[in-house]
């Protein structure tokens, strides 16, 4: 069976420039091989990772978001940990598409895709007990912007984590990471998908991106506090965790 989404909404990577439909079209591009060069690039490694982000935002029981579910395995884990009911939002038609063909038929009726908007989210306030993300923040036009409307939607005192590449600390081991992803990343990309360009963009989307203190800074500017993080993949990933506040005044 196929679930259906929700195809009017906009696009999850919003203006200033031509930022989001260049990224919607990437994604795109690589959506019949996107699995694959997930566990290839990881070794493996990301389903764990998305599992282990979904224990981190304690869904049982919960009504969760996951923004940009790709083709819905951090959805999908959410939904294994417990959520009552997920949905899975991206900006890319084509990744909702691969993500409702994998959905078991058991979780059609608790698990919904949706293609909108990271920066304009289609919920009202305080809408969702626990918000995840993979892979998304590197992505958007408007990090802060997009860590408010994440923090709006989240209830106060619900649970926020997001799981996200990291510039590695310093060390052998960050420099092999560095290395992997600036050349050998885009050369597997090539060789399985065709679209070395697709891959050269994982690296450079870390230029200008805050490291894991100052994202942490700035998720605390959105709203949200006892904010912890851990490294995993050699130190290149991390998983932030949050909680709303449950009174916030907006900072300058």
């Amino acid at each position: 069976m196929k679930a259906s989404h929700n195809a009017k909404a906009t696009d999850l990577l919003s203006p200033p420039g031509d930022k989001a439909p260049r990224i919607r079209r990437m994604f795109a591009r690589i959506v019949p091989r996107y699995d694959l060069m997930n566990r290839l690039m990881t070794l493996g490694q990301d389903r764990r990772w998305r599992e282990i982000a979904a224990r981190e935002v304690q869904p049982q029981g919960a009504l969760a978001l996951d923004i940009a579910t790709g083709t819905g395995d951090l959805a999908m884990s959410l939904w294994h940990a417990g959520a009552r009911r997920v949905v899975g939002l991206d900006f890319c038609e084509e990744m909702l598409d691969a993500a409702a063909h994998k959905l078991p038929a058991d979780a059609l009726t608790s698990l919904h895709l949706v293609q909108g908007d990271a920066l304009h989210l289609p919920f009202a306030e305080a809408t969702f007990d626990c918000v995840a993300s993979a892979f998304l923040l590197r992505n958007v036009a408007d990090l802060e912007g997009c860590l408010t409307e994440m923090a709006r939607v989240l209830r106060p005192g619900g649970r926020l984590v997001s799981l996200e590449l990291t510039h590695p600390p310093p060390g052998f081991l960050g420099a092999a990471a560095s290395l992997y992803s600036r050349y050998l990343v885009p050369l597997l990309g090539w060789l399985v998908t065709g679209d070395g360009d697709a891959y050269r963009y994982l690296p450079s989307s870390l230029h200008g991106f805050p490291d894991a203190d100052e994202l942490s800074r700035l998720m605390a500017r959105a709203g949200l506090q006892e904010i912890t993080y851990r490294r995993l993949g050699q130190g290149s990933i991390a998983i932030h965790r949050a909680v709303k506040r449950t009174q916030f005044a907006a900072q300058n």
